[in-house]
């Protein structure tokens, strides 16, 4: 069985939540999209990603396949509007089936995997974690950098043949649990917040959101913020 919890705040700078999620237990699709662009439009890219990613996993692609026709939706739309400013957005997605899942994602909302402790399962498309790789800054350093917020890829912005989704699979016991977010959360709410929260046996996946987000929020919220909790019984 699979209980989740899911929410998203439109943090306490913004006056416009571009992020937005999906979660559905029966179909096993569970996914978090950060919109960017600014005037609605990235509320557009990242609500664009979700029917697209839910439509194409229904019609049974592969959650490869549905966010590359996702990638291909938002640049179509973009291209429409008369103002024909870009518009994009990050997604992490994974489908869970039985006791495997399968993650995928392109920018900087990421997967995490908790099994009594946390891992990070997915890898930034980020100017910073680039100079991380390179060994020029420090996991720490990054939180801080003034580029911090940069993306390297998006849906609707990267160019088709350049695009990068990137999958990883794993098991899912009794007991673990996968919480997918936007950046919202990582850049108020370090790793360590966020383990002390998932190891709350006590909670409910709900409660567990609840309190991610409202840590985020007592960070500063200077982003959207939504996360979503699958969490295996």
């Amino acid at each position: 069985m699979i209980e989740f919890g899911h929410l998203s705040h439109v943090g306490l700078r913004r006056e416009l939540n571009e992020d937005t999620y999906y979660g559905d237990a029966e179909l096993g699709l569970w996914l978090v999209a950060d919109g960017m662009g600014g005037h609605e439009y990235g509320e557009i890219a990242s609500a664009l990603a979700r029917e697209a990613v839910v439509r194409e996993v229904r019609n049974g692609h592969s959650l490869h396949e549905a966010i590359r026709i996702a990638d291909e939706d938002i640049i179509r739309h973009s291209r429409r509007r008369a103002e024909a400013l870009p518009m994009g957005t990050t997604v992490a997605a994974v489908r869970v089936s039985g006791d495997r899942f399968e993650l995928a994602w392109v920018g900087d909302s990421r997967a995490y995997l908790w099994n009594e402790r946390l891992c990070q399962l997915s890898q930034d498309h980020s100017y910073v974690q680039e100079l991380i790789d390179q060994g020029v800054i420090t996991a720490e350093q990054a939180r801080t950098h003034p580029h911090r917020n940069v993306v390297t890829q998006a849906l609707g912005v990267t160019a088709p043949q350049h695009l990068k989704i990137e999958t990883v699979q794993g098991e899912l016991k009794p007991g673990m649990q996968l919480l997918l977010c936007s950046d919202g959360l990582t850049e108020e709410v370090d790793d360590h917040q966020i383990a002390r929260i998932l190891a709350r046996t006590e909670l409910s996946a709900q409660e567990c959101v609840d309190h991610l987000i409202h840590a985020a929020l007592q960070g500063g919220g200077s982003d959207n913020i939504t996360a979503v909790l699958i969490r295996r019984l």
